[in-house]
């Protein structure tokens, strides 16, 4: 897996835009906040779950629209939907597909950053839209707030959001850490923990990744890859090791 790690890296570090440009984009990207609109395609692939040995792919399309309410205040609008397709997770020889619920999330922000440092907050939508075998059913809001800090090429910071709904107390927390050179290539990591309170559940993944701006055609986009590491999960439902790709179509002013 490392030498794979690796190899991606060299690719993606070979096809980065060259300039100022792909610098600012590169930068803009590693803030979940900034004032760019964009179209991020998730998809991570988890394999060996649970005692059946199975395995589920999940695409997140993510989009991010960004409104300037004022001079001082952005409004960041955030969509997670999930497209799920698992195998032998519920039964041996059983498959499950479809969409899963969509969490959307509207952070007001301040317009600019003070040296180097932004925040947001708003509320956070829990929409059960997913198929019958991959939704929760439950209907659910709640506050979520990201804060985070730029420097000498260094994003560091942390997205976190609280979900209530009927039977449902759901908190997801997001540390990431980036780094971005000159040219527009970048590494890092995050964790994501999901923390069930109703059920007494916690789900624990470390993603480490590289990335780099470049474009196909006249359409810019970054490119992402990395390991997944399942440091925790429900008894039964941890995975031995995953795969995590990204494609972010952007669209700058």
């Amino acid at each position: 897996m490392i030498r794979i790690f690796f190899s991606v890296w060299m690719l993606l570090t070979s096809a980065v835009l060259r300039g100022q440009e792909a610098a600012d984009l590169a930068k803009q990207l590693a803030n979940p906040i900034a004032s760019l609109i964009s179209m991020p395609l998730q998809n991570n692939t988890d394999f060996g779950i649970g005692s059946l040995d199975g395995s589920r792919n999940t695409l997140n399309i993510q989009p991010v629209v960004p409104l300037r309410l004022n001079e001082n205040i952005n409004l960041i609008t955030r969509m997670v939907l999930p497209l799920i397709r698992q195998d032998n997770i519920t039964a041996a020889g059983e498959t499950q597909s479809g969409f899963g619920d969509a969490v959307v999330s509207a952070f007001l922000s301040p317009a600019e950053m003070k040296n180097g440092f932004t925040w947001g907050a708003g509320p956070a939508f829990l929409l059960p839209v997913g198929h019958k075998d991959l939704t929760l059913d439950v209907f659910g809001i709640g506050p979520t707030a990201v804060a985070l800090k730029q420097q000498g090429g260094f994003t560091y910071g942390a997205l976190i959001n609280q979900i209530w709904g009927d039977d449902l107390s759901q908190m997801f927390l997001q540390p990431f850490l980036v780094h971005n050179w000159p040219s527009g290539a970048g590494a890092g990591a995050n964790f994501e923990m999901t923390r069930n309170w109703t059920a007494d559940q916690t789900i624990l993944w470390f993603n480490p990744f590289v990335n780099a701006v470049t474009s196909i055609g006249k359409q810019k986009v970054q490119l992402g890859a990395g390991p997944r590491f399942n440091l925790a999960a429900p008894d039964g439902g941890r995975a031995d090791w995953g795969v995590r790709t990204i494609i972010v179509f952007l669209f700058p002013k």
